[in-house]
């Protein structure tokens, strides 16, 4: 298996760590097949990978990856973009996945977060269901605070380990990869 820019791999070798590193995220509660196609796109040099080459790599049906595609696109784990001059779609995975992922796990928190304090509202404060409401979004709320913390300090972090591109090789040089929330 050759990347681009002609770094020579075992592809046996390269095989068993995509399993072995999706497995780990299949225990942790990815789908198998994001998991297998995200490993994939993070152990490709650029972090891109078309749909043909998914499926030649992890020997899966292009709509196997087009349904794990879509679901990490949900989880801002990928980005989709149109290969230059082609009507064929690739895929990204870019240095600040894990960032972007744990990002929207934080609209969620809050959409949690409104969701306790009606039931805390419905339920009364001082019954022990509402208590336990409370606690729980108490819980939540001190989680988006740390979070929030935690990923500002990350960056600077990152800035010391990687420069402004992170790692990333689709990036240039004081760039931050965009969001897509859409």
């Amino acid at each position: 298996m050759a990347e681009p820019g002609g770094t020579v791999r075992d592809p046996e070798a390269v095989s068993r760590f995509v399993e072995h590193f999706a497995a780990q995220l299949v225990e942790a509660g990815l789908p198998r097949m994001p998991a297998r196609v995200f490993v994939a796109l993070l152990a490709s040099d650029d972090g891109v990978l078309t749909s043909a080459e998914l499926s030649e790599r992890l020997r899966i049906s292009p709509a196997a990856v087009s349904g794990a595609v879509r679901y990490m696109a949900r989880q801002h784990m990928v980005s989709r973009e149109r290969e230059p001059g082609s009507r064929r779609e690739r895929y990204r995975v870019h240095g600040e996945q894990w960032y972007e992922a744990l990002t929207n796990r934080e609209a969620v928190i809050r959409r949690w977060e409104g969701a306790l304090r009606e039931g805390i509202a419905s339920l009364g404060r001082d019954t022990p269901a509402g208590r336990r409401l409370a606690e729980t979004l108490a819980f939540f709320e001190f989680m988006e605070k740390e979070l929030k913390a935690m990923m500002e300090r990350w960056h600077g972090h990152r800035q010391n380990l990687f420069g402004d591109a992170g790692g990333d090789p689709g990036a240039a040089p004081g760039q931050r990869p965009v969001r897509h929330d859409g």
